[in-house]
């Protein structure tokens, strides 16, 4: 039996539902493909307004993603403080900031040569 592996246009379909059905915001994708040397395909980053929103956030993508996707994240990072959660799903790697902690990091500008799309939010 082999298994399919979902792809990543859905993947990065499901993070994005998970990040909108609790409000999440600034929902930016990085795609790393052309960049060598890089730790994944691709970056979704949003921010929540507070540490409580952040983890809403990861739990809910968590919950979008096991559900319609039938994915688990590799690894998670950050849920104690909830400042910085980062979720790796191997291609796709998700980054739910507080505002000002994302704006410090300011990752789009470090991956500077990525193309970057933005999400409008849905609400």
């Amino acid at each position: 039996m082999t298994e399919k592996k979902v792809s990543k246009d859905q993947l990065i379909s499901e993070i994005i539902n998970g990040i909108e059905n609790v409000k999440g915001e600034n929902i930016t994708i990085l795609d790393l493909r052309e960049i060598e040397n890089t730790v994944c395909d691709y970056f979704v980053i949003c921010d929540g307004t507070s540490n409580t929103q952040v983890s809403a956030i990861s739990g809910s993508i968590q919950k979008s993603v096991g559900k319609n996707a039938q994915e688990k994240p590799w690894h998670v990072e950050g849920e104690e403080n909830a400042e910085w959660i980062l979720m790796d799903y191997v291609d796709v790697v998700v980054h739910i900031f507080q505002k000002p902690i994302r704006e410090f990091y300011d990752i789009e500008g470090l991956w500077g040569d990525a193309k970057v799309t933005n999400i409008k939010s849905t609400y």
